[in-house]
């Protein structure tokens, strides 16, 4: 293909929340013949934003519905995750229908798979679709285990060679990041790799390609790490928080706003 055709934005935003509904249609109640249709309306809308970006959109249409039913599987899951971690939680159907972390995620999930399709610029207009609605931007390429809890979720970055490991969880804040921002290293790993079970609180920023951290772990609000830690490890900022009574205290209280 000599030149790519840009998608418009709102066609591509119409498609994915089509996705989401056709998805998880928590609102409505539709008859087989209905969700055929329907299902058949939104390939087509695909297929048509795709066919200004590759030749082989109609194959990554099909693939791409034709595995939906494996996204959703893994998507419960992560629903489910997220009602297991937050307390103000009360059921599957909450997360799913009003949760920004579910949403970008559920962006990211879809964003994924066709980004190894090798499909240009849609993967990364899907995920920013999701960072503009929800604060969470979460780049297509990153590599995110099953399940995945992200709570709050404002300002979260995970970058493009971030590696997150299964039954992690993350906090509002948190910035999986690379180092330094230079060009030359764009084909190298710059992402850090969160294993298994780890809890990022919120405020967290891990930097670098090969800081690791290990299983188990627990990361703290407002820590700062560029360097890998060992499983089963717990990283916490120390800040010192003085109360004193305002009778017994002499001296004038000054608060900059």
């Amino acid at each position: 293909m000599e030149k790519l055709i840009i998608p418009n934005q709102r066609s591509v935003e119409k498609a994915i929340k089509s996705v989401f509904e056709m998805m998880f249609p928590t609102t409505h109640s539709f008859t087989d013949e209905e969700i055929e249709l329907n299902r058949k309306s939104i390939m087509n809308h695909f297929c048509t934003i795709l066919s200004g970006l590759t030749e082989k959109n109609e194959e990554v249409c099909r693939r791409l519905f034709n595995n939906l039913g494996n996204i959703k599987k893994v998507l419960l899951r992560d629903a489910d995750f997220i009602l297991e971690s937050d307390p103000a939680a009360s059921q599957q159907i909450e997360v799913i229908a009003i949760y920004p972390g579910f949403f970008a995620i559920f962006c990211y999930r879809i964003a994924n798979f066709v980004s190894k399709l090798s499909v240009p610029l849609f993967p990364r207009m899907i995920t920013e679709y999701a960072h503009r609605v929800t604060g969470i931007d979460i780049h297509p390429s990153a590599t995110i285990g099953i399940p995945f809890s992200i709570d709050h979720g404002t300002g979260i970055v995970i970058g493009e060679t971030t590696i997150i490991g299964n039954n992690v969880k993350l906090y509002q804040g948190v910035t999986l990041g690379a180092l330094s921002v230079d060009k030359s290293k764009a084909s190298t790993k710059r992402h850090p790799t969160i294993e298994d079970n780890v809890i990022l609180y919120a405020g967290s920023t891990i930097l670098g390609g090969e800081t690791i951290v290990g299983r188990n772990s627990v990361i703290g609000g407002n820590v700062w790490l560029t360097e890998s830690i060992a499983p089963f490890s717990v990283a916490y900022h120390k800040s010192e928080i003085i109360i004193r009574n305002q009778a017994d205290y002499t001296e004038p209280i000054n608060f900059i706003i």
